[in-house]
C-alpha cells in the first residue's frame, strides 16, 4: 500500500485544526479523509468506512482520545486499525494509556511535515510489515514471552509479533508470573515492560541473567519510562535492546533481528 491509498479518518472537533492537518496530509499525497468531530460519531463512520488510519485530538466533545481508542482496542471490528493522537499535551498520565494501547504514533501541537511523514510511514508498517528476516531461525518457529500488566499492551506487542511473522507467543501479566512461566518453558525471546507490579521490568531481567536457567535469552524492553538513570540500570542489568512507546514496527524488527543474531 502507497500513501494516497489510504483512508483516514481525521476526528477534530476543531475546523481550524482540521483544515490545517487535512493539508498537511494533502502534501504527502494523502486526500481520502473522512471526518468526525466527536468520538461517538468517530466509531460509527469506523464502522461504517473501515478506514485505514484514525487521526484524533485528546479532547473531544463526548470523550477523550484515550477513551475512543480503549474503546476500539475492546471492538474485534477496529481492534487492528492504526489509531495516531495529535495533541498539545504533553503530560505523561495522559499519554501513556494511549501509548499502551498501541498508537502508531502521537504527534505533538505544532508539527512539522516531515514529523508526520514519519508518522504515516509508521502507518503502512503497521498496516503490512515485512516479515523477519533471520540467518538461523524462521520466524514461525520462535518462541516469544510477553510480558506486560497492560492486557492493551499485550494484544498490541502480540499483533506487532504476528505482523512479523511470530506465531508461538505467551503472555504474563508481570515479572513475577514471567518467572514462573520462564521456569517451565524455554524461550527465544523475552518482550517486556519496565513499569509492572510485583516484579518490574530491571528485577525481570535481573532474574533472567542471574538466577534462571536461560540466563542468555535475548530480552527487549518496549517501554514508556522515561527516566534516564532508570534505564540506564536496565542497560547494564543485561537488556539486549530497549525501545520506546510508541514504536515504529521497522524498528522493532531491527532490534529483533539484531538481539537474536547476537544468539
Amino acid at each position: 500500500m502507497r500513501l494516497e491509498e489510504l483512508l483516514v479518518l481525521l476526528i477534530e472537533p476543531s475546523y481550524t485544526q482540521y483544515r490545517a492537518i487535512q493539508r498537511l496530509l494533502s502534501q504527502l499525497g494523502i486526500d481520502r479523509v473522512i471526518t468526525a468531530k466527536n468520538g461517538h460519531e468517530a466509531l460509527q463512520v469506523m464502522r461504517s468506512e473501515h478506514p485505514d488510519l484514525a487521526i484524533s485530538a485528546l479532547y473531544l466533545p463526548d470523550m477523550t482520545g484515550t477513551d475512543l481508542v480503549q474503546t476500539m482496542r475492546g471492538d474485534p471490528g477496529l481492534a487492528n486499525m492504526a489509531f495516531m493522537l495529535i495533541s498539545s499535551e504533553t503530560r505523561f498520565r495522559y499519554l501513556d494509556p494511549i501509548r499502551q494501547a498501541g498508537a502508531v504514533a502521537i504527534l505533538p501541537k505544532p508539527f512539522k511535515l516531515a514529523d508526520l511523514r514519519i508518522a504515516m510511514n509508521s502507518v503502512l508498517e503497521h498496516i503490512d510489515p515485512d516479515q523477519l528476516e533471520l540467518d538461523n531461525y524462521s520466524p514461525e518457529d520462535l518462541v516469544v514471552l510477553v510480558v506486560d500488566d497492560s492486557a492493551m499492551a499485550r494484544k498490541h506487542i502480540s499483533r506487532v509479533l504476528n505482523g512479523l511473522g511470530i506465531e508461538r507467543i505467551s503472555e504474563a501479566k508481570d515479572g513475577r508470573e514471567a518467572v514462573d512461566v520462564i521456569a517451565n518453558n524455554y524461550f527465544d525471546l523475552v518482550v517486556t515492560d519496565y513499569n509492572m507490579p510485583n516484579m518490574d521490568g530491571k528485577e525481570l531481567v535481573d532474574h533472567i541473567r542471574t538466577a534462571s536457567n536461560q540466563a542468555s535469552i535475548p530480552v527487549l524492553m518496549v517501554t514508556s519510562e522515561e527516566n534516564e538513570s532508570r534505564l540506564a540500570a536496565v542497560q547494564q542489568a543485561g537488556v539486549s535492546a530497549i525501545c520506546d512507546k510508541p514504536f515504529e514496527i521497522s524498528v522493532v524488527r531491527d532490534l529483533v533481528q539484531r538481539a537474536l543474531s547476537e544468539v
